[in-house]
């Protein structure tokens, strides 16, 4: 099957975007673009995102393991219409996001001006 994207953690398929290491201990979250409601690009600080590498502090949201996230900037928030949203943080914030504006038929975005939520 060809990908559209692809690093570690993030894969953007025809079909889904998949995200590895999101449940414990490795499993993959699969949310075929159907489901995605909206995505928000966000800025990170310590508190916003680039703090925590797995999970979350805050109920609403949830982080998938990515080790490198402290070294990022811009984090990916998707609504797929259930109470918690995935926060996702792709080596290349742009094409994720491009992929899934694609898919979903979603309106282009503007630059990442707002801050994440404490996670």
């Amino acid at each position: 099957m060809p990908h559209t994207y692809r690093d570690r953690w993030i894969e953007c398929t025809p079909e889904a975007l998949r995200i590895r290491g999101y449940y414990f201990p490795w499993g993959t979250k699969h949310i075929p673009y159907a489901t995605i409601r909206s995505v928000r690009r966000v800025t990170m600080s310590v508190l916003t995102g680039r703090g925590r590498i797995w999970g979350t502090a805050n109920p609403l949201y949830w982080t998938n393991l990515d080790p490198q996230r402290p070294g990022k900037s811009i984090g990916l928030i998707l609504d797929i219409g259930r109470g918690v949203r995935p926060f996702i943080t792709p080596d290349d914030p742009d094409a994720v996001e491009s992929v899934i504006r694609k898919h979903t038929g979603l309106s282009a975005a503007g630059e990442a001006d707002e801050h994440g939520p404490i996670l």
